[in-house]
């Protein structure tokens, strides 16, 4: 499995690289060509910094994600990795999985209904720019073996990591909660839950092969 980290213009053509559909017509990706590019324009017209991160187009300020834009078989998606604090009130964002605390979707099937939606979509943006701004953060959750941050910002980041994790037995889980929570720098933290992405996605624990 080789990622697609390179550019957003090769996503769109050759999709993410998490499967074997990769630079093949099956990928998912080309399922929502013209969604897609649309959530890219309304994306860019926010002022954020395009990049890739974990296969899918990444949008940040400064050095922090903000959103991410992906795709699942039957839909693609906006993410809005603080979307818990946005007001959602005509209840139109979706959580990724049971194990998502910061993160919310805006799901979409066609062009058509990025465009009706786009002012919403635009000001969800908006909103999450200004928490970045103010440094507004979802509250972490309370437990006995707390989800370390930076492994929490990985499943919040990819909704198809999310979705691989929350299938995993509760065992499985504690395994990549205890190795990533065992390292003493959030650098390190942070580097061992990336590179934790492709046992999650191939549904196995920290410690097997």
């Amino acid at each position: 499995m080789t990622i697609n980290n390179s550019s957003v213009d090769s996503y769109l053509k050759d999709g993410c690289g998490r499967c074997d559909k990769f630079e093949t017509p099956e990928c998912k990706v080309h399922h929502y060509p013209g969604a897609l590019a649309a959530l890219r324009v309304i994306a860019l017209d926010s002022g954020l910094t395009e990049t890739m991160k974990w296969g899918s187009p990444c949008y940040m300020l400064d050095d922090t994600n903000v959103i991410m834009i992906g795709t699942y078989q039957d839909c693609c998606f906006v993410s809005y990795l603080r979307g818990a604090l946005l007001d959602d009130k005509d209840g139109v964002l979706e959580l990724v999985g049971p194990n998502t605390r910061s993160a919310r979707l805006f799901k979409f099937t066609t062009e058509a209904e990025v465009l009706a939606n786009r002012g919403l979509v635009a000001r969800f943006i908006h909103d999450c720019i200004g928490f970045v701004q103010s440094g507004t953060k979802v509250p972490p959750r309370e437990s006995n073996e707390p989800m370390p941050d930076e492994l929490q910002d990985v499943l919040d980041a990819n909704a198809d990591v999310a979705a691989a994790y929350d299938a995993l037995t509760p065992g499985r889980q504690r395994s990549y909660i205890l190795h990533v929570s065992g390292a003493k720098q959030s650098k390190t933290r942070q580097s061992r839950a990336e590179k934790a992405t492709v046992k999650i996605m191939a549904g196995k624990g920290f410690n097997e092969r």
